[in-house]
């Protein structure tokens, strides 16, 4: 699911935030099949998609990881680096050649400490696109375990 409206940090932070975060950023690359992070690892980055697909998954016992959501162009991997304990929720893995900005958690929140307006509207956009991803998992879970499903067509 695709919400560039919530999701592109081109949106939702104004050009001067934009241009902060961005000088903290790193570009890189992985190869289909590459692990990002796993689940309960610590969260000392974070990635905006350039071009390629990476997959959100939950352990399952005794099976394969389950994909949560699958993320794209311009959208945020990760929101665990910003609230403590600072350990990630699910895991990350590229299902195909992905190009990203990396950013490393510690520098992104020193400059959230010493500048709150910064810090404030880094938190919005981070909050904005956790409560999207709640709402889609609620879906994609009514979906599978509703006896009528979720009632939308998505």
């Amino acid at each position: 699911m695709n919400d560039p409206v919530t999701s592109s940090m081109l949106r939702a932070l104004p050009a001067e935030h934009r241009q902060r975060l961005m000088n903290l950023a790193r570009p890189v690359s992985f190869e289909p099949g590459a692990r990002l992070f796993e689940e309960g690892g610590h969260a000392d980055r974070f990635w905006i998609v350039r071009t390629g697909t990476v997959a959100l998954d939950t352990r399952v016992p005794g099976r394969r990881a389950a994909v949560i959501e699958s993320l794209t162009h311009n959208q945020l991997i990760g929101w665990s680096w910003l609230f403590a304990p600072h350990t990630w929720h699910l895991g990350a893995e590229a299902t195909t050649p992905v190009r990203a900005y990396e950013f490393d958690a510690e520098a992104v929140r020193t400059l959230c400490r010493n500048d709150p307006v910064f810090g404030m509207t880094i938190a919005q956009w981070v909050g904005d696109v956790l409560a999207h991803r709640l709402r889609a998992a609620r879906t994609r879970l009514l979906d599978l375990y509703a006896p009528y499903g979720s009632g939308s067509l998505l």
